[in-house]
């Protein structure tokens, strides 16, 4: 299968989609959105792909989201998607896609509805299980 992750390793539950993608035994392409922002169309069919309006997919926490008035709820998608493109922490994350479809992965155990099943045991980095010894989902 092949998988591709809008990253931000600064961002735990980014890290922890990471490694649950990997633990699938997939490696994924990676692409670090800060560094390397998508394009509009790009971010556009994530977005959609995601089932997402474009206001569900802006990030608030941490962000220059009220600074720039991005609360006003007047605001176009235009607009929205403006914001988000000249600043990219706008953007929420972590966004993967694989054969399976696109999903915005938060929570990261959102991520194992495009993979395929995983029946090892896996915690979070915080020590949280998400599937048991008995290869079952806990969530």
């Amino acid at each position: 299968m092949v998988a591709t992750i809008y990253h931000n390793p600064a961002c735990g539950t980014s890290r922890n989609t990471l490694a649950m993608i990997r633990h699938a035994g997939i490696e994924p392409t990676i692409i670090e959105y800060l560094r390397c922002p998508p394009s509009r169309e790009r971010l556009v069919d994530l977005i959609s792909g995601a089932g997402l309006t474009v206001r569900q997919a802006i990030r608030q926490k941490d962000t220059p989201y009220l600074e720039r008035g991005l609360d006003d709820p007047m605001l176009s998608d235009s607009a929205l998607l403006e914001a988000m493109l000249a600043e990219p922490i706008l953007i929420n994350r972590p966004f993967v896609q694989t054969s399976a479809g696109i999903r915005l992965c938060r929570p990261s155990e959102r991520v194992l509805d495009l993979l395929p099943p995983v029946t090892r045991p896996f915690s979070k980095e915080d020590g949280m299980m998400v599937i048991d010894q008995g290869g079952q989902r806990i969530f």
